[in-house]
């Protein structure tokens, strides 16, 4: 596929991007900042520029396509196959609160309309774990139910959180304008390999400190499975998919976290020692997505035997 790529500059997508390009696909990353991946092609553009967005996506993907023989004859809207929309103000505290929600959602309206107006069919964005009002709440709030899955309520209080439920209207509303697949990932909070050793002895040592987060957390590598194999599944429609590793982030139990930070909280289901608390069944049954990495494979479990 040829794959306009946004956001690839950031935290999750310098990592996704390259990745989809070492499984054979072509990569663009349309972003204000370069990656400098000798594997993808980079590009600036200013997503809140609604004219710069589709002359990006109008555009050639590199210099050698212009021999390509799909493409010389023209014809079609957009040389590319996909879009994956990670570009974001990434959360609160970063900017004032209006502009992270302005910049978010005049960039997500923007790809979503350029790529469908293009003829693109296929698109996967970034959501957020903050939707579901927990992370970012002003004091603390609990889950109506555990595990959490794409069916509980998205009622956030914060401006990152409120793009992202605007993102995701905006994102059901294309796909019935144009039938096209539309899928988004509430992503978790996202791990680069390196902040194991970095971060995770706090969080075995303190789980409260893993409140915010559902006790979750997704390894960047398992993110690029998630995308390639949303990518990879065709016909879905709109959809919304929780994207987690299959543990907790922390060392305590799942009875233990219930019964410390979840009281009188419903646990619907029976759940494994280790078992995520942000359900990502959905993912496993529709895309196909099985994580491959864990914090344990790093560290050892001071609770191995609990």
């Amino acid at each position: 596929m040829r794959i306009f790529f946004t956001g690839g500059s950031g935290k999750a997508g310098h990592h996704v991007a390259p990745y989809l390009a070492s499984q054979g696909h072509q990569v663009t990353n349309a972003d204000l900042t370069n990656l400098g991946h000798p594997d993808v092609t980079d590009l600036r553009v200013d997503l809140t520029d609604a004219g710069q967005v589709y002359s990006a996506m109008a555009g050639m993907p590199t210099m050698a396509d212009l021999e390509a023989p799909e493409l010389v004859q023209g014809g079609r809207g957009s040389a590319y196959d996909a879009v994956v929309h990670f570009a974001a103000v990434p959360a609160i505290g970063i900017a004032p609160d209006s502009a992270t929600f302005e910049t978010n959602i005049l960039a997500h309206y923007h790809v979503l309309e350029a790529a469908t107006r293009l003829g693109i069919r296929k698109v996967v964005f970034a959501s957020s774990e903050t939707t579901y009002g927990v992370c970012f709440a002003q004091g603390e709030r609990k889950p109506l139910y555990v595990p959490v899955d794409e069916e509980h309520p998205v009622v956030p209080e914060d401006s990152y959180a409120m793009s992202k439920v605007a993102g995701e209207v905006v994102s059901r509303s294309f796909h019935a304008r144009t039938g096209a697949d539309v899928y988004g990932f509430r992503i978790n909070n996202v791990i680069e390999p390196h902040e194991y050793e970095e971060k995770f002895p706090a969080f075995l040592e303190d789980p409260a400190l893993r409140r915010r987060n559902i006790f979750a957390y997704i390894d960047t590598r398992d993110l690029g499975q998630a995308t390639l194999k949303a990518l990879e599944t065709d016909g879905l429609g709109f959809e919304m998919f929780n994207i987690a590793n299959a543990d907790m982030s922390v060392a305590a139990t799942t009875q233990e976290v219930v019964e410390r930070f979840y009281d009188g909280v419903e646990v619907r289901k029976e759940m494994g020692r280790d078992e995520t608390f942000y359900s990502i069944d959905k993912a496993r049954r529709l895309l196909g997505y099985e994580p491959q990495h864990s914090w344990r494979d790093v560290l050892a479990d001071p609770r191995a035997d609990a």
